[in-house]
């Protein structure tokens, strides 16, 4: 039963996750905007709370997915995929804290006008703490999560395609407005294609015993 709950977690989150993003990227005032977005999270910060909260959550939800994934770098790469896996996770927990930045932009924006707001937000974010320490980590996770999902689709676990198409539909999906409509649906079909084959796998595949140690240094 624990083994069923975590597998069923794990794949149930990979499924919600990118569900969960594009609807956070619906709700963003400014990319509903396109050519008008100067000023929209000041004009309409309750809508930024709603998008910030649901993007926050995206990226919480995908912890799990991701855990899962890793449990299944068990037969080849092994050690190169748990670190892949170390690198996605590091950088997902530093994307959901981004998303507190939107929270200050709206109400910079909104007491300050939309100018002045936005060079302030932009000023706090342009500070060596705010990029070495939160932004590059995060870009540097999503590379972890590309990797890591190679090496699964290395080890057949899962299609060829789906790695990519999860990572560029997440860097993508923020790009008004074709990038959104292509990018959530890049997204949506490879976090959920990995995300069914889970919930599909049973408990003895899941469960299968890890490469023996002699043999994992040539599958490196």
């Amino acid at each position: 039963m624990p083994h069923t709950l975590r597998r069923w977690t794990a794949g149930i989150c990979l499924v919600v996750a990118p569900l969960v993003y594009v609807a956070g990227l619906l709700a963003d005032p400014a990319l509903r905007a396109g050519d008008a977005a100067a000023g929209a999270y000041g004009r309409h910060p309750e809508q930024v709370s709603v998008s910030a909260a649901l993007l926050h959550w995206s990226w919480v939800l995908l912890v799990p997915g991701i855990i899962g994934m890793i449990h299944l770098v068990r037969r080849r790469a092994v050690v190169a995929g748990h670190v892949a896996g170390g690198l996605a996770l590091l950088g997902i927990v530093n994307f959901s804290a981004l998303m507190l930045g939107d929270f200050f932009y709206a109400r910079l924006e909104n007491a300050l006008g939309a100018e002045e707001g936005a060079r302030l937000g932009d000023a706090a974010w342009a500070m060596a703490g705010a990029r070495w320490g939160f932004q590059i980590p995060g870009f540097l996770g999503l590379l972890g999560v590309l990797a890591l999902g190679l090496v699964l689709a290395f080890d057949r676990r899962v299609p060829w395609w789906a790695p990519p198409a999860m990572v560029a539909g997440m860097l993508t999906g923020p790009i008004y407005p074709i990038g959104m409509v292509v990018g959530s649906l890049l997204y949506i079909a490879g976090a959920g294609v990995i995300g069914v084959r889970l919930l599909r796998m049973s408990d003895a595949e899941w469960l299968q015993d890890p490469v023996p140690s002699g043999k994992v240094a040539a599958t490196v």
